[in-house]
């Protein structure tokens, strides 16, 4: 399963945005200020001026991300990535992520299991008879695991972080989603304090196909840490 690790981010983020919106907002700018204003982000936030958070960012290193997960991390274009390369990297005895729903029933785990391991067992054959990495990957399969570093401003990872969180996204992605959620919650509060699916901070945008626990996912992410 993935690891997520806050490896990066804007120091004193709040400070900063503050600043900036400053700039918008007053006539005489203070930037001699030493404390952020936090009813003025929040203000920001709700009135939509996105643009003041895209002065902050944070980047985070994501481990045991399976190949089918990191092609929808992604399709986010609003961000910065370094992956592992498949082309340069021996992927020989690569590791690979077992959905739960495989791995509940003892027969299609062991399947799953004799695939990767026939996988496996041909990749090495073909990097020891001379074929180029770039050329063995072709057989190597979506749960192959992978390593990625990300970096978003405030405003992409909030809108990845709506996207990503809700029920409906795919599991391995909602749960990079709610612990990146919860690694820059501890470092912005302010900034992420709404932060959650659509129906957190108002009515479910998915029509017919809501999940339909919205109180549920409400008090999941309105819940304040201990």
């Amino acid at each position: 399963m993935p690891e997520v690790r806050l490896i990066g981010f804007t120091p004193e983020a709040e400070l900063l945005l503050t600043k900036a919106a400053n700039i918008c907002y007053e006539k005489q700018s203070d930037f001699s200020a030493s404390g952020a204003k936090p009813k003025l982000i929040k203000s920001i936030v709700k009135m939509g001026h996105f643009s003041i958070l895209e002065h902050a960012s944070f980047t985070f290193l994501i481990t045991g991300l399976s190949r089918a997960a990191s092609h929808q991390l992604v399709r986010h274009r609003l961000a910065s990535y370094s992956q592992r390369s498949q082309r340069y990297v021996d992927e020989t005895g690569f590791s690979y992520v077992m959905p739960n729903s495989i791995a509940a029933v003892s027969k299609t785990a062991e399947k799953f299991e004799n695939l990767m391991k026939l996988i496996a067992e041909l990749y090495g054959e073909f990097i020891e008879s001379g074929i180029p990495k770039e050329d063995a990957r072709y057989i190597l399969p979506n749960a192959a695991a992978t390593s990625i570093m990300v970096t978003m401003n405030a405003r992409e990872l909030l809108h990845f972080i709506t996207l990503r969180t809700c029920l409906r996204a795919q599991w391995e992605i909602r749960m990079v989603a709610e612990r990146m959620l919860e690694l820059a919650k501890e470092k912005s509060p302010v900034i992420f304090e709404d932060a959650g699916p659509n129906c957190v901070r108002g009515p479910c945008t998915e029509g017919k196909l809501t999940c339909g626990k919205i109180e549920q996912v409400r008090e999941k992410y309105r819940k304040k840490p201990e």
